[in-house]
């Protein structure tokens, strides 16, 4: 697996340069996965905001507003250059940005907005299901039903006709198959829930909805899985997103998505290869693992039939939670982290 390689040293200068001279109090890309995205002052959309400069062969916007690219400004600023060096294996590369209770619409809209003046697709995860994280470290979500459609729905109408790809609620439909609790009447409102988003996404011309449908570790039945995800809008979607906030290898995730893809009539997926470098520390390690790395660069053009793209939708540096150790919480940039994740890179 390899993540940047070298660049010619003059455009990674420019770039550093760009990053390192991003405003301080801008908005960031806020959320781990799954966790709950803090919330984000509106910043005025204008050409000098456009954001960074963006690299030959990147489908997807990069955006100078990252908690990870606004530590990189700071370490610039602290002269703590080897450090700042290895942050930029993150900073310069397309991440998701995260839309929870607040401020959603005023978001999408803005970094759409960022993203098409760039010429590039911005890449969005919608994470606000009732009953959300099943009360873990990113409990939360709409308060009921009729909260959600209508934050859905301010969601599609913010993106207009401009390109977009939304990964869809990470674990709300695994969690209707597992110990989680959301069973029964409470399953049927979130599937019921889901299609609505699908469907409302998808009055927008140029937006690519994905599912989330788990990861290969996740034990559930691939059948009863694919039964889900009809019940959620699959039909209507462009697929659906594996390895969401996991550390599972990209080949591992491909097999697991093509044999879902199968059960589901080819429905084609995309892999979140954030920090599968390493793989997986192997057991239920899900929470901050140590020893893990950046995997697959973002692209469009993975080389594998039916996978439409690796995204970097958990935003590589974002604490899982406190893990019951005291770490940051769920969403917080933590920079030990981020560097042990970019210096362990390949």
């Amino acid at each position: 697996m390899h993540v940047l390689g070298r660049a010619g040293a003059l455009r990674w200068a420019a770039l550093a340069t760009a990053l390192a001279l991003a405003g301080s109090g801008c908005s960031g890309s806020d959320g781990a996965a799954p966790s709950a995205p803090a919330a984000a002052p509106p910043v005025a959309t204008s050409p000098a905001n456009v954001g960074l400069p963006q690299l030959p062969g990147q489908a997807f916007y990069v955006s100078d507003r990252t908690n990870a690219a606004r530590q990189l400004a700071a370490l610039r600023g602290q002269g703590r250059t080897a450090d700042a060096d290895s942050l930029l294996r993150i900073a310069a590369q397309p991440s998701a940005q995260w839309l929870g209770e607040q401020d959603a619409r005023e978001i999408a809209e803005q970094v759409s907005r960022r993203a098409t003046e760039a010429d590039r697709t911005a890449v969005f995860v919608a994470y606000n299901i009732p009953h959300r994280d099943c009360g873990l470290y990113s409990a939360g979500g709409a308060a009921d039903a009729a909260a959600y459609r209508a934050w859905i729905t301010g969601v599609a109408e913010a993106l207009a006709d401009r390109r977009a790809w939304v990964v869809l609620e990470p674990d709300a439909v695994p969690h209707t198959l597992d110990g989680c609790g959301v069973k029964g009447d409470q399953a049927a409102e979130r599937y019921g829930l889901l299609a609505f988003a699908v469907q409302e996404l998808k009055k927008r011309p140029n937006v690519r909805v994905y599912l989330d449908a788990g990861n290969p570790g996740w034990a559930q039945d691939p059948a009863e899985l694919a039964g889900a995800l009809r019940k959620s809008g699959i039909a209507a979607a462009d697929g659906f997103a594996v390895n969401v906030a996991n550390f599972y290898e990209t080949g591992r995730n491909a097999a697991y998505g093509g044999g879902l893809s199968a059960a589901l009539g080819g429905k084609h997926f995309v892999i979140d290869t954030s920090r599968n470098g390493n793989g997986p520390l192997g057991g239920d390690s899900w929470c901050n693992p140590p020893g893990r790395a950046l995997g697959e660069r973002p692209t469009a053009d993975t080389g594998r039939p039916g996978v439409d793209a690796y995204l970097w939708v958990k935003n590589p540096g974002e604490s899982d939670g406190e893990c019951g150790r005291g770490e940051p919480r769920a969403g917080e940039f933590w920079l030990p982290y981020a560097l042990g994740l970019a210096r362990a890179a390949r």
